[in-house]
């Protein structure tokens, strides 16, 4: 049980890899397509989106292990509603942190904070954000679920004992 859940933690510290480079290569190519900025306003400083971005994949991280450690091997499932639930937390806490960062970086105006944030759940790049929390978690289910039900490291055909 404890190489399970030290294998669960390892890929699930990969698929947070994966989830950050998907989130800057969706954010560039989105950017070039709409001709826009991922940070529309201004005002909120430089390191806004950089504190965005790294709370939503550690929100990912925390619930890729959680869901990878919780369940033993032999019981992993795919989980489409989990998957939905990781991507929709990535979401909010996305626009959250931005609240929070911004009036953290200006606490003259927190009010001008919660306006940004709930500017940032309508724009594409927060969607991008949690479509890519989704299929990242549903990918990390998929390794689980074949890893465990394979018992073992991968074997080519002929390591397999003849019956």
């Amino acid at each position: 049980m404890r190489d399970e859940r030290a294998y669960a933690t390892v890929v699930a510290c990969f698929a947070a890899g994966l989830y950050l480079a998907l989130i800057v290569a969706g954010f560039g190519l989105l950017s070039l397509a709409t001709d826009t900025d991922v940070i529309a306003d201004p005002e909120v400083g430089p390191l806004v989106g950089p504190v965005m971005v790294a709370a939503a994949v550690a929100m990912l991280l925390i619930f890729l292990i959680a869901l990878g450690t919780r369940v033993p091997g032999e019981k992993q499932r795919i989980s489409p509603g989990a998957a939905l639930a990781v991507g929709v937390a990535c979401y909010a806490v996305y626009a959250a942190a931005g609240a929070i960062a911004g009036a953290a970086g200006n606490p003259s105006d927190p009010f001008h904070y919660v306006i940004f944030a709930f500017g940032q759940l309508g724009s594409l790049y927060a969607i991008l954000v949690g479509a890519a929390a989704f299929v990242v978690t549903l990918l990390y289910q998929l390794v689980l679920v074949g890893r465990f039900r394979q018992r073992g490291r991968p074997r080519w055909p002929w390591e397999k004992d003849e019956e």
